[in-house]
């Protein structure tokens, strides 16, 4: 085979493990790495599923691109709490390649460490994900996928430990992420974005509390459609443990609790 034909098979495998993937060819720089999916190359779905109760998921379960939606009790998108979740992913589970259509109830569940790699939310409803568990040690990863229309918030961070969120798109959100203002139990909690592009309309990125010891790390940040940068990239909060809103406590970089650089985050 010459050099120019083992490129050529080269580009066909790639093309064809992308597609597997519902990614695009744009979506991979040069070195291999991942860029920010796009809300305009969302996968296609590989059929789709109605789920009347919450299914539980432990070990690796790879869906391989199909749509699952609620119906039932599972059968809404709105802003109701307490709504079950369309997934319940036990202590350690990975999930992979998988589109949560509309109506989501709430989404997807963590009872512990857990990974979501390529998941994709086409309409939040009540949140995209909530982070649970109560060891420090816990370590929650968000790889790839994106995530549109979430009136509130997309990943709800309850539990303790960190959160890694990495090569994901939002899009039309309230905030992307949010350590839990009001919880019963509070936590310490740290998240870490990287590579991550929201499209406005947003209210901002993260939020976190600073009387609990949050932290957040803001890396590789693209901002699209905000000319006026009304998406605030991380908002200080005062957290309680008694239900009452909390309080607002600065926003911005401060090398403590919101950590980042201007540079890390570009407007296009």
């Amino acid at each position: 085979m010459t050099s120019s034909a083992r490129q050529r098979a080269g580009r066909r495998a790639l093309t064809g493990t992308l597609a597997a993937l519902g990614l695009t060819a744009a979506m991979v720089m040069a070195d291999g790495a991942l860029t920010p999916a796009s809300a305009a190359t969302w996968p296609t779905s590989n059929g789709s599923q109605a789920v009347s109760s919450t299914i539980s998921v432990s070990g690796t379960k790879d869906y391989g691109m199909k749509r699952l939606y609620g119906t039932g009790d599972l059968g809404t998108d709105g802003q109701d709490e307490d709504q079950g979740p369309i997934l319940e992913l036990a202590a350690g589970a990975v999930l992979k390649n998988v589109i949560i259509g509309s109506p989501a109830a709430d989404g997807i569940h963590c009872l512990g460490s857990c990974t979501l790699q390529n998941v994709w939310w086409e309409d939040v409803g009540e949140d995209a994900a909530t982070f649970l568990g109560s060891s420090s040690s816990n370590a929650y990863t968000v790889s790839g996928g994106g995530a549109k229309a979430a009136s509130d918030k997309v990943f709800q961070f309850n539990g303790a430990g960190t959160l890694n969120v990495s090569n994901f798109a939002v899009q039309t959100f309230g905030t992307f992420v949010r350590s839990c203002g009001n919880c019963r139990t509070q936590y310490k909690r740290t998240v870490n974005l990287s590579n991550i592009e929201a499209t406005y309309k947003g209210s901002r990125l993260v939020g976190i509390n600073t009387n609990y010891g949050d932290s957040a790390t803001l890396k590789s940040i693209r901002i699209v459609g905000d000319s006026s940068k009304k998406i605030v990239p991380c908002q200080k909060y005062i957290g309680n443990n008694t239900g009452a809103e909390p309080s607002k406590n600065g926003s911005g970089p401060d090398g403590t609790y919101c950590k980042y650089a201007t540079s890390d985050i570009t407007y296009g």
